[in-house]
């Protein structure tokens, strides 16, 4: 009698800024996976971009990868992406990997400059995370990777977080004197990385009982094409004159 082998279950991933960077480093590892064991949806704001990505995957099958269009400051766009998945179970949401930096002096950056970095940084994230998240309670089960960054924890002054009594709010020591040295000139782009890092802590305690993980990754320099995307900080020069 032939056996019959049971077709593998893939874990389906969703990966955010997949047109460069980690993003697309990530989709292409785990699309060119040698036992065929994840199935990745790759998104990214334009499609048009996607021939990086192609080429790395060369012949991949397209059960384990699909491209999506996926713009994190887009709520129809976030739409359509779950509309896509809808009726597929969705194990783990790569987010964050779509990210823009902005440097200068402070005085430099306009509101709009800012406004932007906030939108895909912060914002972008908040979008992805509260768009698939139901469907990851309603199952009990998921992974969700944040890509922070180094910047989201230099120039934070080192101390102890102590609960007090119950029903008392917690206390924190800081030790200014021992402070990690900032990054200078990246004063807005460190901000919106910090309110990240708060965001993922605070989400992390209240997904445990959906058994729901959340990991975020503070990544140090890395070899892509952020630095030659930068938001120019004052694209008209309003604020110098």
């Amino acid at each position: 009698l032939s056996r019959h082998r049971e077709p593998m279950e893939r874990t389906t991933v969703l990966i955010t800024g997949c047109s460069s960077g980690i993003g697309l480093g990530l989709a292409a590892r785990l699309a060119a996976d040698a036992a065929g064991r994840f199935k990745v949806f790759a998104t990214m704001r334009d499609l048009a971009k996607a021939e990086q990505l192609l080429e790395r995957c060369g012949g991949c099958c397209p059960d384990v990868l699909e491209l999506l269009q996926l713009d994190v400051t887009d709520p129809r766009s976030l739409a359509a992406a779950a509309q896509r998945l809808q009726g597929q179970q969705l194990d783990v949401l790569a987010v964050c990997n779509a990210g823009v930096g902005l440097m200068g002096p402070l005085e430099t950056c306009s509101d709009q400059a800012m406004k932007t970095l906030f939108e895909v940084n912060l914002f972008g994230a908040i979008r992805t995370i509260r768009t698939f998240l139901p469907a990851m309670k309603r199952r009990g089960a998921g992974r969700i990777i944040v890509s922070s960054s180094i910047g989201g924890l230099q120039g934070e002054a080192p101390g102890s977080l102590g609960m007090g009594s119950w029903g008392r709010a917690p206390t924190l020591t800081v030790q200014l004197c021992n402070s990690a040295p900032g990054l200078p000139f990246n004063a807005v782009y460190c901000a919106s990385k910090f309110a990240v890092e708060g965001l993922c802590e605070s989400l992390a305690i209240v997904l445990r009982p959906f058994n729901i993980h959340l990991t975020l990754v503070e990544c140090g320099p890395v070899n892509s094409s952020f630095t030659a995307n930068l938001l120019r900080p004052d694209p008209d020069g309003s604020e110098l004159r």
